[in-house]
């Protein structure tokens, strides 16, 4: 029988991969906005950015559906920040923008195709996994100035 021990095991000890000064500076701040909704026409796309977002510690809703993220929101709940894919058509971002503002007053990242501006989202930036920690752990460090 062939046995393999990850390197990030130790006396039985699972240890998550390090994965760069990002995430450090994040874990500290992550229990002042903990809750990001994240909307994507891409399923694939979707559940790799909850996965990277729950990996910081984050409670993730995700949409599929212009209709459901909508709902999410007119519905009251609170959310810290919202994460808007790139898959998502220009005009409907900017409505799902324009829904968020009426009903919440979390910043909006907005993953952009090239080419495209969603002038009404406050972060506009690639749909990049290093760019998204960038923008989140700025947008965390101020609001935790700010508490």
């Amino acid at each position: 029988m062939i046995s393999f021990v990850s390197k990030y095991q130790k006396n039985n000890d699972l240890r998550k991969p390090h994965l760069g000064c990002r995430l450090s500076l994040l874990t500290g701040s992550l229990a002042v906005m903990t809750r990001i909704l994240s909307v994507s026409y891409d399923l694939a796309l979707l559940s790799s950015r909850q996965l990277l977002l729950e990996s910081l510690g984050c409670e993730v809703v995700s949409a599929s559906e212009f209709s459901r993220a909508l709902q999410l929101c007119n519905h009251g709940s609170r959310f810290g920040l919202f994460v808007l894919g790139h898959s998502i058509p220009t005009p409907e971002k900017e409505a799902l923008v324009a829904a968020f503002r009426a009903h919440c007053s979390a910043p909006v990242i907005a993953l952009k195709k090239v080419g495209e501006e969603v002038t009404t989202a406050d972060f506009q930036i690639e749909p990049d996994p290093s760019q998204l920690l960038d923008v989140i752990s700025r947008v965390i460090s101020r609001h935790a100035a700010s508490a």
